[in-house]
C-alpha cells in the first residue's frame, strides 16, 4: 500500500473526531483503563505482525504507527478517544477484513433508521415505527448529505457505522437531509438506549438469551417466493447456510425455469456456504480462486451437484452492501458466464479472517477481539475483489421516490428481464423489511 492511501485512510478516521467529544467531556480515564487499553494495542498488534496475511504488512511502518498510537493513548482524555487509536492502527492496512472489536458496552444505542449507498449517494432506506427518527420527520428516500458535520461516502459510511455502533455511540445524530421533492432540513435525532444484563435471575436470562438467538435465526433465514412455474426469488440475508439448506434451496429452484438470488445487504460469511451454492448451479466443478498468504493455500473449488443442479436462467442481484462472499458469488456467476448480475456496484470487500478473541482481568474480566485476514482470494481472471467492488452487468439503481413509496423497480426489472411478470410496487412487497429487536 502506498503512503497516499495510509495517509488517506488515517484522515478518514481523524475526521470521526466529533463523536468522541461528548465522551470526552463527560468522563476521564483512570490510570487503569488507560494501562488496559495499551494492553489491548500490545496484543492485537503483535498478532497482527504474527499472523498477517502479508508479512510486510504492504509497507507500512507498523512499529512507528503502533508508537505514535501508545503516546496518543497516554494522552486521551476518554475511553473511547483511546480505543479509537487502536483501530486506525489497524485501518493504515487498509484491509476491510483487519479490524478491531472493542469490548462489549453494558448499552445499546438504536437510532431508529438505516442508510445506504445507492450509486455514489446516502439514502434514508427503513425508519423504525414510534422511534424519534420517525417523530422527527425522516423517511425512506430521504439523502443523507450530513451527519454530524462528515459527508456520507462509500467509503466513509461503513466507518461511521462502526463508530456509531461500536467504537462511541451518541446519544443523538444531527444529520442534514433533502427530501425527493429536494426540499432540504436540518434534524436532530435521538437515538434510544438500551441497557444490557439488567437480568438477575440466571434462568431468565438464559431465557432471554435463546429468544434473541433464535429471533436472529428468523431474520437470517432464507426467504423465497414462485411466480408461477416461471420464477423462483430467493432472498438470502448472508452467506452463513449449511448444506442441507442450500441444497433444498436448489431443489426447490430446479422447479422453475429461472431463478433470481438476492444478495442486495448481504454482508457474506462463510466460504463454503459460497461453495455450496455455486455448486447447486454449475453442472461441473467450478474454480473459484486462488488463496494468497503467508505460506502456500489450497485454491477455491466448488464441487458441482451434477444432475442435481439447477440449469435454468439466473440473475444474481448486488448492491453497495453486498460484501464479501456475496461479492465472490456474483463475479464467480459473471467470470463462468452464467447468469447476468444486475444492481449497484458491490462494497469491494474481499478477505479471508480469522478472529482472535482476548481477555484481561482477574476478578472482572474483559473481553475484546480482533479479526486479521489470513488470505486474499485472487478471482479467476488474475484480480482481487477488494477495493475493486463487482460492477454489475446492468446497472440498475432505485431513485429517492422509490424508496420513499416502497417500490422495488430492480426486483422487478430482474423478472421480466427473465419473462415473469412483476410490478416495482408488488416487488417492494415481496420480502419485508424486519427489524431487529431492540
Amino acid at each position: 500500500m502506498s503512503g497516499k492511501k495510509a495517509a488517506a485512510t488515517v484522515l478518514c478516521l481523524t475526521g470521526l473526531a466529533p463523536f468522541f467529544a461528548p465522551a470526552a467531556r463527560s468522563q476521564q480515564m483512570s490510570k487503569d483503563d488507560r494501562d488496559s487499553v495499551l494492553g489491548m494495542l500490545e496484543n492485537v498488534s503483535k498478532d497482527i505482525r504474527k499472523y498477517y496475511y502479508d508479512p510486510q504488512l504492504h509497507g507500512v511502518d507498523w512499529e512507528a504507527e503502533v508508537a505514535a498510537a501508545k503516546s496518543k493513548i497516554k494522552n486521551a482524555t476518554s475511553s473511547s478517544i483511546a480505543l479509537a487509536q487502536i483501530t486506525a492502527v489497524l485501518d493504515t492496512l487498509n484491509d476491510s477484513h483487519t479490524f478491531f472489536i472493542p469490548p462489549r458496552r453494558t448499552n445499546r444505542h438504536d437510532y431508529g433508521f438505516r442508510t445506504a449507498m445507492i450509486g455514489d449517494r446516502c439514502y434514508v432506506t427503513q425508519v423504525r415505527p414510534g422511534s424519534d427518527a420517525e417523530a422527527k420527520g425522516v423517511k425512506p428516500g430521504d439523502e443523507v448529505e450530513v451527519i454530524e458535520g462528515l459527508l456520507p461516502s462509500r467509503d466513509l459510511l461503513p466507518k461511521l457505522d462502526y463508530q456509531l455502533n461500536a467504537l462511541g455511540p451518541l446519544s443523538a445524530l444531527r444529520l442534514g437531509l433533502r427530501d425527493p421533492n429536494g426540499q432540504g432540513r436540518v434534524v436532530t435525532v435521538a437515538a434510544k438506549i438500551i441497557e444490557l444484563n439488567q437480568v438477575g435471575n440466571f434462568s431468565a436470562d438464559v431465557r432471554n438469551k435463546i429468544q434473541a438467538l433464535d429471533y436472529q435465526k428468523h431474520l437470517a433465514r432464507i426467504r423465497s417466493a414462485s411466480l408461477g412455474d416461471e420464477l423462483l426469488v430467493a432472498k438470502l440475508p448472508h452467506f452463513f447456510y449449511p448444506e442441507q439448506e442450500v441444497n433444498g434451496l436448489i431443489d426447490k429452484a430446479r422447479e422453475h425455469q429461472a431463478l433470481i438470488i438476492d444478495l442486495r445487504g448481504n454482508p457474506g460469511s462463510a466460504i463454503e456456504t459460497v461453495k455450496y451454492l455455486l455448486g447447486g448451479i454449475f453442472e461441473k466443478d467450478v474454480k473459484i480462486g486462488d488463496r494468497k498468504g503467508r505460506k502456500e493455500l489450497k485454491p477455491e473449488i466448488a464441487k458441482s451437484r451434477g444432475s442435481k443442479s439447477f440449469a435454468g436462467k439466473l440473475v444474481v442481484l448486488v448492491d453497495s452492501q453486498s460484501r464479501s462472499a456475496a461479492e465472490i458469488f456474483a463475479r464467480v456467476v459473471q467470470l463462468e458466464k452464467r447468469g447476468i448480475v444486475i444492481g449497484d456496484r458491490s462494497a469491494g470487500s474481499v478477505k479471508e479472517a480469522k478472529f482472535f478473541t482476548y481477555k484481561m482481568g482477574a476478578q472482572l474480566v474483559v473481553f475484546y477481539a480482533a479479526s486479521i485476514t489470513q488470505s486474499d482470494l485472487i478471482m479467476t481472471d488474475g484480480k482481487s475483489l477488494e477495493h475493486n467492488c463487482v460492477t454489475p452487468d446492468e446497472l440498475n439503481l432505485p431513485s429517492a421516490a422509490d424508496l420513499a413509496a416502497g417500490r422495488d423497480p430492480v426486483l422487478a426489472y430482474a423478472a421480466q428481464r427473465l419473462g415473469a411478470k412483476l410490478t416495482p410496487e408488488d416487488a417492494g412487497k415481496m420480502f419485508p423489511y424486519e427489524w431487529p429487536k431492540e
